[in-house]
């Protein structure tokens, strides 16, 4: 190194590239060392070098010295922004996998590669193979638009069949199918109709089957869960609303607790949510609501957070009102009103447990239609595209050629 020109630019160079990708400290001190060595500081340099170096190479003086002191002082100047509770709970709610690897930075793709990847059982297979190919035959896209509805006879077949059970448990008449199932069903029937596709998909995500599953009391369960796997039931769940959608904390919808006239605690509701998928034919209701205990009957405090309930859409003061047509796709969309609904504690999932505990429900159960439901509906869609696009390059013809043959589409198509 020593007979090399520009040694600094080498040296800063080789920091660079060190930095880009993550090396260790260790790395550091080897070229600055070698780019030193080059140069004659003395002795009292290499002595405050060395000295300095031990504090970067040893983690425990590092900690001690370093790492604790800056600490200490970032908090007492508070240069760093307070977590609120919600943020904690969405950023410490699931897990994760492959994923991780893959935004790491510097992705190990021979361990990505590595990990077993799941196969639909036989039971799953033959699902696939009889009943869902059924439901494709029944099922015609074109009329679904022209009738602004899917057939009476699918909405049946759809609860004959257990679809609207995909994901709930066998024990509770559910087909208990993986996740992975799920998304196979998923995309083909997107490949078929999106209509047909979204009111599959949302029973079997975001909705009240996933919420009890997770945190419902064994009551609930064994009440609901047979209803919603064999379609006697049909759930949506209610959070977007006119000033929040996805964003959970901004929901107005309020819940107050109450003493009625016997002296039992209940909860009286206020919502206004739209654009709620399956919303105007639910006889089940899932609905996030900010809860409030003005009398601090079960709280100190009064402002108790975010939490979710179920309920039935006979319940007095509740409405729901005439379809949306977002997009012009004929799913069923619609609002739900809720105007002075009263209800007890065991409507809230998970009974008194659950009050106040809607959020980290939410941020761990909408992993269901965020990482499954909404990305194999967009896969399906992307699969009947490339099909139909493919086979018409193939048979449309310019020039003497079928246009697959062009450059222009043919880089694009096979990307």
């Amino acid at each position: 190194l020593t007979d090399l020109p520009h040694t600094g630019l080498l040296a800063a160079a080789l920091l660079i590239f060190y930095a880009y990708r993550g090396f260790s400290i260790y790395s550091y001190l080897v070229v600055s060392t070698l780019y030193f060595i080059t140069c004659d500081y003395g002795q009292n340099f290499w002595m405050a070098y060395v000295f300095i170096a031990a504090f970067f190479a040893i983690p425990v003086m590092r900690q001690f010295f370093i790492t604790t002191p800056l600490v200490a002082i970032i908090k007492k100047l508070g240069l760093l922004p307070k977590i609120s509770e919600t943020e904690r709970i969405a950023l410490t709610s699931g897990t994760v996998w492959v994923d991780g690897e893959l935004f790491s930075g510097k992705p190990n793709f021979k361990w990505i590669f590595s990990q077993p990847y799941p196969k639909l059982t036989d039971e799953e297979e033959n699902f696939m193979k009889n009943d869902v190919e059924e439901l494709c035959r029944m099922c015609s896209d074109y009329k679904v638009q022209i009738e602004r509805d899917l057939p009476e006879t699918v909405w049946q077949f759809l609860r004959d069949r257990k679809f609207f059970g995909m994901v709930i448990p066998k024990e509770y008449g559910g087909l208990g199918f993986s996740a992975y199932a799920h998304s196979c069903v998923i995309q083909k029937l997107a490949s078929r109709s999106v209509t047909l596709a979204i009111s599959v998909m949302v029973p079997n995500s975001l909705g009240p089957a996933e919420l009890l599953l997770h945190y419902g009391t064994k009551n609930q369960q064994d009440h609901y869960l047979p209803r919603l796997a064999d379609g006697r039931d049909l759930p949506c769940f209610a959070l977007t609303e006119p000033t929040a959608g996805s964003d959970a904390t901004s929901i107005i919808s309020e819940g107050v607790l109450f003493k009625d006239m016997h002296g039992d605690i209940k909860i009286r509701l206020q919502w206004n949510k739209r654009y709620i998928t399956l919303g105007a034919y639910a006889t089940l209701i899932g609905v996030a609501f900010q809860l409030r205990d003005p009398d601090n009957l079960l709280f100190k405090e009064t402002n108790i957070g975010i939490t979710c309930a179920l309920i039935p859409s006979d319940t007095d003061g509740v409405r729901q009102g005439r379809r949306h047509d977002p997009l012009a796709t004929p799913f069923v969309n619609s609002p739900i009103n809720g105007d002075c609904v009263v209800v007890g504690l065991d409507a809230v999932i998970g009974g008194e447990n659950g009050l106040g505990k809607g959020w980290k429900m939410l941020m761990e159960c909408l992993a269901a239609g965020r990482g499954i439901s909404l990305p194999s509906t967009s896969c399906g869609g992307s699969k009947l595209v490339a099909r139909v696009t493919s086979a018409y390059c193939s048979i449309r013809q310019q020039f003497g050629l079928p246009i697959a043959k062009f450059e222009g589409v043919e880089e694009v198509l096979a990307r």
